[in-house]
């Protein structure tokens, strides 16, 4: 990882990179969208160092970071030219994937694991329409609608693309900025988190705190501690037809509590 500690890459003295705040990103982006090329190539500058933040993450591969650098800049035009003013979201976590994902199409290419010509020329397809598509639209492009715009079955077009991904903790930072880092993980939705089963927590938790401390054991060891109705009255010393009593009577309150 020692390279990446490197002042000059590419000819560019990182010592010396600017950051830019969110507002004057936003600014340069409106006015580089309504042509002006000078706020284009600030812009561009402003964030070299977003490009050099995430190329550490490929520390350890063969490229030289002078190479990834490069690539990782390709990454960053094509977000700076496709990003739309109107999303509510921070560029920089517009870019890094963007950039990622150019880093990850160049090692592809020279990836030692062999795929067949034909697979891989359908996953690179496959991403490009997919970049087509979310330029089109907000979000991102399913793997129907890329077969689709391909003309291919869904199948093949996940099994392309499933050969050439590299493996990645989703723990893994891809970029800091002023303490806080972005992680893969950040990236990915987690339906067990919807609004919904926050609710249904909330409304079992609630449920509970109105049993008895006895009938919130009995549940507790029952439900999430995987005891028979036996063993629980061993535990706590009654028989086991009261425990199943109080497990009825428990149950039944919760189910009031929560309709």
């Amino acid at each position: 990882m020692y390279y990446y500690n490197k002042v000059e890459i590419c000819g560019v003295n990182t010592s010396e990179l600017c950051v830019l705040d969110d507002d004057a990103k936003r600014e340069l982006l409106i006015r580089a969208h309504a042509g002006d090329l000078k706020a284009r190539e600030e812009l561009i500058y402003g964030n070299l160092r977003l490009v050099l933040s995430v190329i550490h993450r490929f520390a350890g591969k063969k490229e030289s970071a002078d190479d990834l650098f490069q690539v990782g800049c390709v990454g960053l035009v094509k977000a700076v030219d496709r990003f739309n003013t109107e999303m509510d979201v921070k560029f920089s976590t517009y870019a890094v994937p963007m950039i990622i994902g150019e880093l990850r199409r160049y090692l592809r290419d020279s990836n030692s694991i062999r795929v067949s010509r034909s697979t891989r020329d359908l996953a690179y397809r496959a991403l490009q329409v997919k970049e087509e598509l979310q330029g089109e639209k907000e979000g991102e492009a399913s793997a129907d609608e890329i077969a689709q715009r391909l003309g291919v079955e869904r199948e093949a077009v996940t099994r392309a693309l499933e050969a050439i991904v590299e493996p990645m903790s989703i723990y893994e930072p891809v970029y800091s900025e002023g303490g806080d880092s972005l992680y893969v993980i950040d990236q990915l939705s987690d339906n067990s988190s919807s609004d919904e089963v926050w609710l249904e927590n909330i409304a079992l938790k609630e449920a509970l705190s109105n049993l008895t401390e006895r009938e919130r054991t009995i549940i507790d060891m029952r439900y999430y501690g995987n005891k028979t109705q036996t063993e629980i009255a061993e535990k706590i010393g009654v028989s086991q037809a009261q425990v199943s009593r109080l497990e009825k009577c428990a149950l039944e309150k919760m189910r009031k509590q929560m309709v």
